[in-house]
């Protein structure tokens, strides 16, 4: 748990076993009831008008994020006489009571006059107990979760109520070391929150990116008003293009099977589970190894330029680049692309398998005989645009700039 790590960095106190885990022994562990009241939301239709005060409901919340969309939070009627019991306050937490985001929570730091809807359950802090930062910080933490979790196995299967809530437990330090563990994990949260910002900008470039340079090719806006297009079975793409099959331009092969070993008794054995098939990112430090025959070696022996594609399940047809491995083999749930190079360039390659093109013929082959899966002989017959060598090169090189922007490392838009 994120405050526990920060107690034991500023704590030289003994630490004492709790139903928490090691705390230190000024802090205690209390009841969610023990520190505040919990509420159900109230009860009526929403509407676009504007009726009464913003209608706060759970479809208006990111609650990964905490943020509000409140431009787009409608209205409701309520009377006057009511309203006070349902006006959201500075320091409220609201905490989704039903479906997929269950127990997810959002905290108000800022409001319109507004009340809040009865799919969401108020946690009001007594503000001479907890800083209602530090409450919520709690709420997405590991040991808040585990508690939502056992509740969920229970009668609320789908849900969780104020009276699961209510016996919730949460470590309780002094009040003013609250105040200061909320400090830096705000602090860290809302770096963590800019730099998810840039990322997901990056995304959006890359992806408007990729639309463009495989529609027109490496030229400005401007310029492609110039570029003279044709219509093919992929849509269109610059006159000069050729649309070629996968199978035309390099080979396909199958990985090798055998047991994994976590001894090093050959060369490292590369799995779908040893590579994070979003990012194209692959753990060398913890793959594992395999027997190979020395005959057998250089058939499956990983190559700078190999791209990997994964063929059966949840990650079918996700791929990475393989860039200066070290001696390693690939396994039999991964097939391998092997571009002629005379012919296409295997960044470009690797670029055109995270775009719509090539997914688009993805999702329309698991619909077949292998409606988990992809086969080599599938992949064989996909349709790539291919512009000259000098095109691809300088359309994947566009692209890698994009990726080394990334503040987190290289990620794929599938």
């Amino acid at each position: 748990m994120a405050m526990r790590m920060q107690a034991s960095i500023e704590h030289t106190e003994p630490y004492k076993e709790t139903e928490l885990g090691l705390l230190p022994e000024s802090w205690d562990v209390v009841r969610f009831e023990d520190i505040g009241k919990f509420q159900y939301g109230y009860t009526e239709t929403s509407s676009t008008k504007k009726i009464g005060p913003k209608f706060l409901r759970i479809t208006d919340i990111d609650l990964n994020s905490s943020r509000i969309f409140w431009e787009t939070v409608p209205y409701c009627k309520i009377t006057q006489k009511e309203f006070p019991k349902y006006a959201l306050e500075k320091g409220d937490i609201l905490i989704a009571r039903i479906g997929a985001t269950t127990g997810k929570t959002c905290i108000i730091r800022d409001t319109p006059e507004s009340v809040f809807a009865s799919y969401l359950i108020r946690f009001n802090c007594n503000k001479q107990k907890v800083d209602s930062e530090y409450c919520y910080l709690f709420t997405i933490s590991r040991s808040y979760w585990e508690q939502i979790n056992a509740n969920k196995e229970g009668k609320l299967k789908k849900g969780v109520s104020s009276s699961q809530l209510k016996n919730f437990k949460i470590p309780l330090p002094p009040f003013p070391e609250q105040q200061k563990i909320a400090f830096v994990l705000f602090t860290i949260q809302t770096a963590q929150e800019k730099t998810d910002a840039i990322i997901t900008a990056l995304k959006e470039l890359k992806k408007a990116m990729m639309k463009h340079l495989f529609t027109y090719g490496p030229v400005s806006s401007e310029e492609s008003k110039n570029v003279k297009l044709k219509e093919t079975e992929i849509g269109l793409v610059p006159e000069e293009w050729d649309v070629v099959n996968l199978g035309t331009i390099g080979e396909f092969q199958y990985g090798y099977t055998e047991t994994s070993n976590l001894n090093q008794i050959g060369p490292k054995f590369l799995r779908i589970t040893d590579i994070d098939m979003n990012t194209s990112n692959i753990f060398w430090e913890t793959v594992p190894y395999c027997k190979i025959d020395q005959k057998e070696l250089p058939k499956y022996l990983l190559q700078t330029g190999d791209v990997l594609i994964a063929r059966i399940g949840a990650t079918t047809g996700k791929t990475c680049l393989i860039k200066n491995p070290p001696e390693g083999v690939f396994a039999s749930y991964l097939i391998r692309f092997i571009s002629d190079e005379t012919k296409v360039d295997p960044f470009f390659i690797y670029y055109f398998t995270v775009g719509d093109l090539y997914w688009n013929q993805i999702n329309t082959s698991k619909e077949g005989k292998l409606k988990k899966g992809v086969s080599s002989s599938q992949l064989k017959n996909f349709k790539v645009p291919l512009p000259s060598l000098s095109i691809q090169q300088q359309i994947a090189s566009m692209l890698i700039a994009i990726d080394k922007k990334a503040p987190s490392g290289k990620f794929k838009d599938t």
